[in-house]
């Protein structure tokens, strides 16, 4: 019997999940939930009704995962303890600082419903978090690195499209070659955030706006620019949109450790991900884990869980039987 999903949340998320779902022979897509007039989407799957998101919990027998599709900033902290009371859930919640008190939450809901809640999961925190996790029990003496990019960071791209005067703006997070060169090295540089990476912005400014000022503005940002050597480009609306519409990302994962009685070996492991669209690759990353969820709920299984609890053998569709004959 496939696998039945629910996706609260259409954006660029929710049609990569829409999207995941149709290369697993092992799910169907349930119901698509929607805050928006649900007469206002086109989805791409025949005969899946989408609902206004207050109607989910008539789903309620209906859908076997409901993956949430909403941002980390206020969206999920509400919604996925909300929903793990009635459904097992799948989010994407990725403030990395907040995660275990997130994780807190959910937990308390999904046991006293009997449900399974997977937070956190994407590429980083996820996969890349996964990277760390081994690295450092593999070798316990070195130290982690996380590169990320080349690729457009749509919180920071956001962050320069709400400055005054700005119409529209990507955002490129770089990892600084010299940096990563060294640490593939075998070197356990200790790296500022500057050092590590540097910050492109290609900005749209409105007619007559004040151009040194938004440029001062990106430059001097906390949290998000202050600390990183950033270079901002004023282009055309119509320059963005030819060269700069996907949203491409990826990075890397080093773990630089050594062995032996005295350190006299060093030994460099590396992950990484080069990602055409970083929605659609967080949506497989979803889908899998989305599957996940539910074997755990049918084996008994319940409460809050994170990429770090799972086993990887269930993640695939594939029976164990297959998976160590075919990937052992």
């Amino acid at each position: 019997m496939a696998i039945r999903v629910g996706i609260m949340g259409y954006g660029n998320l929710g049609r990569g999940i829409e999207s995941a779902i149709r290369r697993n022979a092992d799910m169907e897509l349930g119901a698509v939930f929607t805050r928006r007039d649900p007469s206002s989407l086109c989805i791409r799957t025949e005969g899946v009704p989408v609902v206004h998101a207050d109607e989910v919990l008539t789903f309620k027998d209906k859908l076997d995962v409901l993956i949430l599709c909403g941002g980390s900033a206020t969206d999920l902290p509400v919604q996925t303890p909300l929903y793990a009371a009635h459904f097992n859930v799948v989010d994407s919640f990725d403030t990395h600082a907040a995660i275990p008190a997130h994780f807190a939450k959910v937990d308390e809901a999904a046991r006293a419903s009997g449900h399974v809640g997977v937070i956190s999961v994407g590429w980083d925190p996820g996969l890349f978090s996964l990277n760390r996790m081994y690295g450092g029990a593999i070798l316990p003496d070195g130290a982690d690195y996380t590169f990320w990019g080349k690729g457009v960071s749509q919180g920071h791209s956001d962050a320069i499209r709400r400055i005054d005067g700005v119409l529209d703006a990507k955002q490129y997070t770089v990892p600084v070659e010299a940096a990563l060169e060294a640490v593939r090295r075998g070197e356990t540089p200790t790296l500022t955030a500057r050092e590590k990476h540097t910050r492109v912005c290609y900005v749209v400014a409105a007619e007559g706006a004040d151009r040194a000022r938004i440029e001062n503005e990106i430059k001097t940002m906390p949290n998000y620019f202050a600390d990183y050597d950033t270079t901002v480009h004023f282009i055309t609306a119509e320059e963005l949109k030819r060269d700069h519409s996907g949203i491409p990302h990826g990075g890397f994962v080093i773990r630089s450790g050594k062995t032996g009685f005295e350190g006299e070996n060093r030994h460099v492991i590396e992950y990484r991900l080069k990602l055409d669209s970083n929605p659609e690759f967080t949506s497989s990353v979803l889908v899998a884990y989305a599957r996940a969820a539910v074997r755990l709920h049918r084996e008994g299984v319940k409460g809050a869980k994170t990429v770090l609890d799972i086993p990887p053998a269930y993640l695939s569709p594939k029976s164990g039987e297959e998976l160590r004959a075919t990937l052992l």
